[in-house]
């Protein structure tokens, strides 16, 4: 289960330009996936996404058509939605007789919520 840190834009800006500097080392997890916020996660993964996504797992569509056609989504609205899952490593795009055809990656997320600071985490199975 990869681990991936939840960072502010502003806060990962200030720790690269220190690790940059000389300042610190960097942190283990440098340089790996990050969300800017556990709200900004819950923005992507809006029902209709996460429908999209049970429907890349459950009828592994050969192309972007088929899934607009199964989820009665616009054509342009799927791939969108698919090139910032792709983006975040939810989904995998690969090319299949000159269709792209959307994979699965991500089965199960857990989210941890640090109520006393901004220390959240997230882990991708």
């Amino acid at each position: 289960m990869a681990e991936h840190r939840i960072v502010s834009h502003s806060k990962l800006r200030d720790e690269m330009t220190t690790i940059a500097r000389g300042q610190q080392a960097a942190p283990p997890n440098a340089g790996g996936q990050s969300f800017e916020s556990v709200e900004a996660l819950m923005r992507l993964l809006t029902p209709d996404n996460r429908r999209l996504l049970a429907m890349i797992r459950d009828r592994k569509p050969q192309s972007i058509a088929d899934l607009a056609e199964w989820s009665g989504r616009a054509a342009p609205n799927v791939t969108r939605t698919l090139a910032k899952l792709e983006a975040v490593g939810f989904i995998r795009m690969e090319e299949n007789q000159r269709r792209k055809v959307p994979t699965a990656v991500v089965h199960k997320l857990t989210m941890k919520i640090d109520t006393f600071s901004q220390n959240d985490r997230l882990k991708i199975a």
